[in-house]
């Protein structure tokens, strides 16, 4: 299982329970924005501009399995 940091694991398992989620794209310097990129990197999300100012997040496949593993 790869590392995954508190806060990663806390963002893929809201995703598996709530679905796509829109955020704000003005989070520059948040804890949010650091964590969103870490785990687009490790390819467990994927965003995408959705309009007015938001992204559109989802989980993906091998972001689902590992969230599922964290239980």
């Amino acid at each position: 299982m790869p590392d995954i940091l508190p806060q990663q694991r806390l963002l893929l398992e809201l995703l598996v329970m709530s679905g796509d989620i829109a955020i704000a794209e003005d989070i520059k310097g948040t804890i949010l924005e650091r964590t969103l990129e870490e785990c687009e990197k490790n390819g467990w999300i994927k965003r995408a501009h959705f309009g007015a100012g938001f992204s559109k997040t989802t989980i993906t496949e091998s972001g689902r399995l590992l969230a599922h593993e964290t239980h």
